[in-house]
């Protein structure tokens, strides 16, 4: 067994435990390869719109099992509240041993301030009527992670490799792409006006790295993906951020044999 990888910090969000596209197993899988000192939960790691008894398979517990068995054997573990989560937040500001329950979170790196949140506060949609349309879309997105788990079947049983529509569709949007642009330049900007040199952010599910500059100043904006559809951690260590990619064959040892079956995805298309 390969030795867990010591990092000072990593960043996760968007996991979206308790839906049917959380990758909970792979993502087990990541955080038992791994030693963090803090382990930053970045909002959206319990789909509390999408929550229901009916379906909260073992897998997903394992993951905070295992979260809970990280904290009390010495890792930081704070977790940060997103929009679907945001039911937590009336308990914010909560800390139990090394567990901590904040809205956002200021990071001294290295003599550098990183300023760590979700996002969603930048996201008209999660207000108002518009967050019921939201949640109909969540719904959708699930029908949609559903149905692409059922090609992917398919595909796998012919020896292809498996694709993502959903995140085809989203990338190819115009108005998906504008928003995002629109969203890292909002961050940025704001962590520059505050003299931070790291921003870090989740929620639009798109793993990113890069500097922005302004007449301001600049920063690294950073955003750490999701384990729906792009399997991505962030990681800092001597100075320096990586986006982590997880690969299925670097943990081929540690897979499963497939349960899902061809009959298990339809009955939950259907059901």
């Amino acid at each position: 067994m390969k030795r867990k990888r010591k990092i000072p910090l990593v960043v996760i969000s968007d996991v979206h435990l308790g839906t049917y596209g959380c990758q909970a197993k792979e993502l087990l899988h990541y955080l038992k390869s791994i030693n963090p000192k803090t382990l930053v939960l970045n909002g959206d790691i319990i789909d509390m719109w999408s929550f229901s008894k009916r379906y909260f398979p073992v897998a997903h517990m394992e993951v905070l099992r295992y979260i809970i068995k990280m904290s009390n054997t010495g890792t930081r573990v704070v977790y940060i509240t997103g929009n679907h989560d945001e039911a937590l937040r009336k308990y914010s500001d909560f800390i139990l041993g090394n567990l901590e329950l904040v809205d956002k979170l200021i990071l001294d790196l290295d003599g550098k301030k990183a300023w760590i949140f979700h996002g969603d506060v930048f996201d008209s949609s999660t207000k108002g009527y518009a967050k019921i349309l939201a949640k109909l879309g969540g719904k959708g997105y699930d029908l949609l992670i559903l149905i692409n788990s059922l090609i992917n079947w398919i595909l796998v049983s012919l020896g292809r490799e498996k694709r993502s529509f959903s995140k085809t569709i989203k990338n190819s949007v115009k108005k998906a792409v504008s928003f995002i642009s629109n969203f890292e330049t909002t961050a940025a900007e704001i962590a520059i006006e505050k003299k931070y040199r790291y921003v870090v952010c989740g929620h639009i599910h798109m793993p990113q790295k890069k500097i922005v500059k302004t007449k301001l100043g600049k920063v690294m904006y950073l955003n750490s993906g999701d384990w729906i559809e792009n399997l991505t951690a962030l990681e800092y260590k001597n100075e320096k951020w990586k986006i982590f990619y997880y690969k299925k064959s670097d943990f081929s040892l540690l897979e499963p044999k497939e349960e899902v079956e061809y009959n298990d995805i339809v009955a939950k298309i259907l059901s």
